[in-house]
């Protein structure tokens, strides 16, 4: 199965950050923005960087657009633009399409328009800081999708001494452990029902978010 391929479309400080970082996993990047200074910025630091006006849609077919897997339009600040530009890449035929919005009406008129997500960037940031001061459990959370997450936890109290066999987790808890850290800060992938949690083990998890936040919860 081939690699999925991104279109970043508006390079501020939002748009260029996911460009990059999804660079850094390897992942293949088109960043596109009608200013030429945003381009070259990254240029060097994406797979394919262009100067274009995303509200034109002959502008975007020509660089590929409708071969893409997932569009990300970082276009927060002006509506009528992220509006076109959505309207286009959903009419390229892009399965998969990020916006950003900077307010809820915002909001409602992207995914009219074909976003199949959007992000408040202020408003989600600011529930994702208040949740990871309200954790218990968790040392760092990674969303994969809208719906899964891989965390980071340390051993809750009541798993200490007992065996992954007697803590059942996964109808427990409907989660997934993939890996521990022992104190040691050595990892191991390869977790046995016979394994003993100790003090100060660090486990991977992954789950849906809300039955990892309800674990969190629950767990001392």
């Amino acid at each position: 199965m081939k690699d999925k391929q991104y279109a970043v479309l508006g390079l501020g400080v939002f748009g260029s950050t996911i460009a990059t970082t999804l660079s850094q996993y390897d992942c293949e990047v088109i960043a596109i923005d009608k200013d030429i200074a945003c381009v070259e910025r990254i240029a060097d630091e994406v797979t394919k960087a262009a100067v274009a006006n995303t509200t034109d849609l002959e502008q975007l077919r020509a660089l590929g657009i409708g071969d893409i897997d997932v569009a990300i339009i970082a276009i927060g600040t002006h509506l009528e633009e992220a509006v076109l530009t959505t309207m286009n890449v959903k009419e390229l035929g892009v399965p998969y399409i990020i916006a950003k919005a900077k307010n809820r009406q915002f909001s409602t008129i992207l995914e009219k328009v074909g976003a199949n997500r959007v992000i408040r960037a202020e408003k989600d940031m600011g529930v994702r800081v208040a949740k990871s001061l309200l954790r218990k459990s968790i040392v760092d959370l990674v969303e994969l999708d809208e719906d899964y997450s891989l965390v980071e936890i340390n051993a809750p109290v009541e798993w200490i001494g007992k065996s992954f066999q007697i803590l059942n987790v996964r109808q427990v808890y409907h989660i997934n452990v993939i890996g521990v850290k022992d104190n040691e800060d050595k990892m191991s992938l390869n977790i046995g029902a016979n394994y003993i949690v100790k003090k100060g083990d660090r486990f991977f998890v992954i789950g849906k978010t809300d039955d990892l936040e309800k674990f969190d919860y629950y767990t001392k």
